[in-house]
């Protein structure tokens, strides 16, 4: 049986699918989460603090009707990562953030091209006036992947309380030319 949340929307790009989180997304949140690779989002975690991060991830759609996103891709597999919409309390502004979880998932623009969803989907359905991306400064990929989708570094914002923190600010996506 799959238990999914609902309702709750799926966005779609060329290679990819943007869904809600689904129970069966634990094994391989859990095993990034235990590696390395996840120092940049409060990582390593043991196999509890995992679980509470995953349940925070699934919690945030609940309490706030939008979150981030598993992203897959559409010819089917296991997820890639996650990316989207997050703005947990005590957060000063809404934030787009990503995560690939396989090395083997990194370098093809996956997390552009999903990142890119969802930064359509925060300012379009979600009515977001504003959106940040909150970075690492040892971050190097985070931060020229933000600069390729046209966010600019914002010195002046303020950032949550998450460590040693750049804020990259995104343009609101440019409007579809009318038929």
């Amino acid at each position: 049986m799959t238990v999914a949340l609902s309702p709750t929307p799926v966005l779609e790009t060329e290679r990819l699918i943007l869904r809600a989180p689904r129970a069966e997304d634990w094994p391989a949140w859990a095993a990034f989460a235990a590696d390395e690779r996840s120092r940049f989002v409060g990582g390593p975690l043991e196999a509890e603090a995992a679980w509470r991060a995953f349940g925070h991830v699934i919690g945030m759609w609940v309490m706030r009707g939008f979150g981030t996103f598993v992203v897959e891709p559409r010819e089917g597999g296991a997820p890639l990562g996650m990316c989207g919409p997050w703005y947990p309390e005590g957060w000063p502004e809404p934030e787009i953030g990503w995560s690939l979880w396989s090395p083997g998932a990194e370098g093809k623009g996956h997390a552009f091209e999903a990142a890119r969803a969802s930064i359509a989907h925060a300012f379009g359905p979600l009515g977001w006036t504003t959106a940040v991306s909150y970075i690492d400064p040892d971050n190097a990929r985070s931060i020229a992947l933000a600069e390729r989708l046209g966010a600019r570094r914002d010195a002046a914002a303020a950032h949550p309380g998450i460590g040693p923190c750049l804020v990259f600010r995104h343009p609101a996506p440019a409007a579809e030319p009318s038929a």
